[in-house]
């Protein structure tokens, strides 16, 4: 696992400039915010642990970066989720069929026993075995967003891009946007809540750290349910293609959408990644029209 200072790009999208912070392209496995989120682990000795253990959803970005980390560090990775569909389980393809060429071992949870079980994973851990929350939420991922924050301010310094004064990422636990904003608090940090609504993606925040004034959450025009289709989402999905560079079909859509309707400004988003899931849900679109 080799990274590089990822370049930025700019886009044209309904007459308006755009910057991009290429962050998906670091690395196939572990691109975009999860590389941020999950840098102290890279930095993290092979010796230091035997076992990781996480949990979540089956098609996680942050289960595959996991198991892309294990498999360097040759640590077990054990993943609890929920009953998986038959669907998934016979893909050749997507984020859960990659986690398990990688190495990964899966726990399948009954639906009325998964928080329970979730809850008890912390229970008699040894120094050995590490347990990262679901989506990487950890106070572990300050350190890699604030190397995040030292690359754009170098980058800023270049002449085009002295009039960008704000950034921004779409959330699903807050994790990045969260200490993103504490890491540049001369910036605007805007961001828009993916999974739940604006209270949930708050309670998330709160519990890593007070959310500091330049954050600014935008709402959704409509409520989303993460995963679902949406006729937008595909809309906004094939124009940014169009415009030059892809995004991810989970996350992007609702971002952009609410920097669309919300801002004027000059306005830098960070690639998230996620790109390893695109063929699943392209295929889900295509079913669905």
């Amino acid at each position: 696992m080799n990274y590089t200072l990822s370049p930025i790009s700019k886009i044209t999208l309904e007459g308006r400039e755009f910057f991009i912070k290429r962050d998906e392209t670091i690395d196939p496995y572990l691109s975009g915010n999860k590389y941020r989120k999950l840098y102290t682990l890279l930095e993290t000795p092979k010796n230091k642990f035997t076992k990781l253990i996480s949990y979540g959803g089956t098609q996680s970005n942050a289960m595959l970066a996991l198991a892309a980390i294990c498999k360097n560090k040759e640590w077990q990775f054990i993943y609890y989720t929920k009953t998986i569909s038959p669907v998934i389980k016979k893909q050749e393809y997507g984020n859960y069929y990659e986690a398990l060429s990688l190495g990964m071992d899966i726990v399948e949870l009954e639906y009325d026993l998964y928080k329970e079980y979730i809850a008890g994973l912390r229970v008699d851990l040894d120094e050995k075995i590490l347990l990262i929350d679901q989506g990487g939420a950890d106070t572990r991922a300050k350190e890699g967003l604030e190397v995040l924050a030292r690359e754009l301010r170098e980058q800023f310094k270049e002449k085009e891009y002295l009039d960008i004064k704000a950034i921004a990422t779409p959330s699903g636990t807050g994790t990045t946007a969260l200490y993103l904003a504490l890491s540049l608090p001369e910036y605007t940090i805007y961001t828009t809540p993916c999974i739940g609504s604006v209270g949930y993606l708050k309670e998330q925040m709160l519990a890593l750290h007070k959310i500091p004034k330049n954050l600014i959450i935008l709402e959704p025009k409509k409520k989303y349910h993460f995963a679902k289709l949406y006729d937008e989402f595909f809309d906004i999905y094939k124009r940014l293609k169009e415009s030059g560079v892809e995004f991810d079909l989970l996350y992007a859509p609702s971002m952009w959408l609410s920097l669309l309707e919300n801002t004027r400004e000059s306005v830098l988003y960070i690639h998230s990644g996620g790109l390893s899931g695109n063929r699943s849900m392209l295929e889900r679109y295509k079913r669905k029209n």
